[in-house]
């Protein structure tokens, strides 16, 4: 238990986000982003999640608390803030403080290995752990418990800082996010797994159907332990944007069946391979992975305008990532209406010389392109801003600008 002062410290800044959480704002908000995500969205939305950059805006050495638990529950709640006073976005405050329900999982029974980077933010290198189809033997299927003796005495702690402030929400699984590259290649490496889809593509295969059946399986556990939790709000959704829509109706009390929810999936890792490639390597197992799910997303740094038609046809598809990386007039053309355009910008504007110029003109081209799209504005993977918090703030600004003058008449109305 934390001192009376980190309580204090607590609970004024839960004060000041229960206050934003209530202003009409949110309210005009939430609705905006359930229209937005039931694809009747009059106007593009934006979001910031600055991701590595935080450690710019929000240092650990800005907080007063002296425990650390409250030192991270103080770095939660001002974060909220931060974005709230700072970026010309469209953000929704909730006055909720969310309880993760202690899960516990025994582990895949391999573990990633990875030759470390030589500086404190630079690249590591795979090492890999699986060298033949023998070391598959050696994968597990995860099992699950719940540790409900943790849990209830966060809850209590929780409810004894925040409960009458906020509402403490118990948690179980609520961001359902496939990755099965990135899981693959921690443990078999990247160029080895490109070698594989050439040299021995039974072995690729014999990998990607045993991870597939366990997360199947993962799936299974979780519903027999009631674990999966609502996610038509707040809760983060695929590699950005949030769940409010009207389209899932999840029981008020109780388990939430998988078709009431949002899930998605990605493979960043095979953005170099052919539409073919990524067909038989990855989207036939994750069309598996998505088909319990109500509404799903796919995507995140791969460029996929070359890989569309594959992508809208799979099961329950309603928000597409949209990288840097891709050719926007192809993609835009190929989704029109029918999906939400989860574009994401490019985060390098923000180091270097912050040129606003090119900013502004980057971001009305953009939104020139994807006009009538479902459009979102995601700006993410912004390792660092070069030391200069405030062009978040002028960022984000040029982008608010460059949207308003672009809305009027945005999807023909």
């Amino acid at each position: 238990m934390y001192s009376n002062h980190d309580r204090d410290i607590l609970r004024s800044l839960a004060e000041e986000v229960a206050t934003i959480a209530a202003s009409p704002e949110m309210a005009a908000r939430r609705e905006r982003w359930t229209r937005h995500n039931d694809l009747d969205s009059p106007a593009p939305l934006l979001l910031v999640f600055p991701e590595g950059a935080w450690a710019e805006l929000l240092p650990h050495t800005a907080l007063s608390c002296e425990d650390d638990q409250a030192r991270h529950w103080e770095w939660d709640l001002r974060s909220r803030l931060y974005t709230h006073e700072h970026f010309h976005a469209d953000h929704v405050v909730e006055a909720e403080w969310v309880v993760h329900r202690a899960i516990r999982s025994t582990g895949w029974g391999l573990a990633p290995r990875q030759r470390p980077a030589p500086s404190s933010r630079g690249a590591w290198a795979f090492d890999p752990v699986v060298s033949t189809p023998a070391d598959l033997d050696r994968l597990t299927t995860p099992q699950l418990s719940v540790d409900d003796a943790a849990t209830a005495a966060a809850v209590e702690l929780a409810e004894s800082t925040f409960g009458d402030l906020l509402t403490v929400r118990t948690v179980g699984l609520a961001h359902v996010s496939y990755h099965l590259y990135y899981q693959w290649t921690a443990l078999r490496g990247l160029e080895q797994t490109y070698e594989d889809m050439v040299a021995d593509p039974e072995f690729l295969h014999a990998a990607l159907r045993r991870l597939t059946d366990a997360h199947h399986d993962l799936r299974r556990q979780a519903e027999a332990l009631g674990l999966y939790s609502p996610n038509n709000n707040n809760t983060y959704q695929a590699t950005g944007g949030n769940g409010y829509t009207a389209t899932l109706d999840p029981p008020a009390t109780g388990p939430v069946p998988t078709q009431q929810m949002w899930a998605s999936a990605e493979s960043q890792e095979l953005d170099p391979v052919s539409p073919a490639m990524h067909r038989e390597f990855a989207l036939q197992y994750e069309a598996e992975l998505l088909a319990p799910w109500g509404l799903t997303g796919y995507g995140c740094c791969e460029r996929l305008h070359n890989k569309l038609a594959d992508v809208c046809a799979l099961p329950g598809m309603r928000r597409i990532s949209m990288s840097p990386f891709c050719d926007l007039p192809t993609a835009a053309a190929q989704v029109a209406d029918r999906f939400i355009f989860s574009f994401k910008p490019q985060p390098s504007h923000l180091v270097g010389a912050f040129d606003e110029r090119v900013v502004r003109e980057y971001l009305r081209e953009a939104l020139a392109v994807c006009r009538g799209t479902v459009l979102e504005i995601i700006l993410k993977d912004t390792h660092t801003c070069d030391g200069r918090p405030e062009r978040f703030d002028r960022w984000t600004r040029i982008c608010r600008e460059e949207i308003d003058a672009a809305s009027p008449g945005w999807r023909g109305a």
